[in-house]
């Protein structure tokens, strides 16, 4: 029904629909990392992401291997998740990332945490979930917990599902989860990871095809970055030209959602062209972006928004409450 189109079509119906947004474009630059640009500079702390898992999977991942796990705060107990709660708010944090190690199903072991997360919320705190698969359990209780959103990497090949993430899953198993999330009446943003086969393209339009389905407002689009110590660290980036085919087809496909870059991408000069390619395919978002970006943006019209909320948050009105709009000059 959707066939993806030739790559010069694809961008000027992009760029068209990008006319049909208003001018701004969110720049997010959360505090779980520093950040500082020429226009901008983060907050400490402003936002974290917090492990339930502490450094544990059961998948290990063929491009994660559990090292993104290492750079998050552990919380492997709820009363360690309430006291990470705690020190949190105390130092100035206005939102989480509720994460951790998937289990052999493909799920993030959630239940038991539940009563915890309640609490953050109740402290002042946005809280994402990361979740994994989904059933309609977890998402009940998420939804009775208050989360703000819940956050999924949708995969549209069954041999990724196999050879990159160990799991014996199909892709109608993700595209059940988002509908599962809409049926809660909970915000999603589902991830599409452009390049996750060792590299190449394979899924991605599938995975584009199910969210379009699902109707999300949020869609975050991120760039396979081989990590060192995994069996993809010497893996190929994705081709440059892939990687805006796959971003001019988010972004015909889905025309009014809030399309985002996120901060899981390959870092300089690639980054900076991929940055520059979403600006150019009508993205509404980017993550931490380079200087070169924002300049470029603004040269195109774009009055940039820089906020610290999460960049698959930006898109939502009602949690803007630290953005700062600057003319683009």
């Amino acid at each position: 029904m959707h066939s993806i189109p030739k790559k010069e079509d694809a961008r000027q119906r992009a760029w068209e629909i990008r006319q049909q947004h208003d001018s701004r474009i969110w720049f997010s630059a959360p505090g779980s990392k520093h950040y500082e640009s020429r226009r901008f500079r983060n907050t400490p702390h402003s936002f974290a992401h917090v492990s339930i898992t502490g450094h544990a999977c059961a998948l290990r991942c063929e491009h994660c291997n559990a090292g993104l796990l290492r750079a998050m705060l552990p919380a492997e107990t709820p009363e360690k998740l309430r006291d990470a709660a705690d020190r949190l708010t105390d130092r100035g944090c206005r939102g989480i990332l509720v994460s951790g190690g998937a289990d052999s199903s493909g799920e993030v072991p959630l239940h038991d945490f539940m009563r915890a997360i309640a609490y953050a919320r109740k402290k002042g705190l946005k809280v994402l979930v990361h979740t994994g698969l989904l059933t309609k359990e977890t998402a009940a209780e998420l939804k009775d917990c208050g989360v703000n959103q819940i956050l999924v990497d949708i995969i549209g090949h069954e041999q990724t599902i196999r050879d990159v993430y160990h799991l014996d899953r199909t892709p109608e198993d993700y595209l059940r989860s988002m509908m599962i999330c809409r049926e809660a009446g909970i915000d999603f943003a589902p991830h599409v990871v452009i390049g996750l086969h060792y590299g190449r393209i394979l899924g991605e339009y599938e995975a584009l095809k199910m969210i379009h389905r699902a109707q999300p407002k949020t869609i975050v689009m991120v760039i396979l970055a081989p990590m060192p110590g995994t069996p993809m660290s010497t893996v190929n980036l994705p081709g440059l030209s892939d990687v805006e085919n796959v971003m001019a087809f988010a972004r015909v496909l889905n025309p009014d959602a809030f399309l985002s870059l996120g901060c899981a991408k390959p870092a300089g000069e690639y980054k900076r062209q991929t940055e520059m390619l979403a600006i150019e395919n009508g993205f509404d978002g980017i993550a931490f972006p380079s200087d070169e970006a924002i300049d470029y943006a603004c040269r195109q019209g774009r009055v940039p928004v820089f906020t610290e909320i999460c960049c698959s948050m930006a898109g939502n009105r009602h949690d803007r409450p630290d953005a700062r709009q600057e003319h683009s000059g």
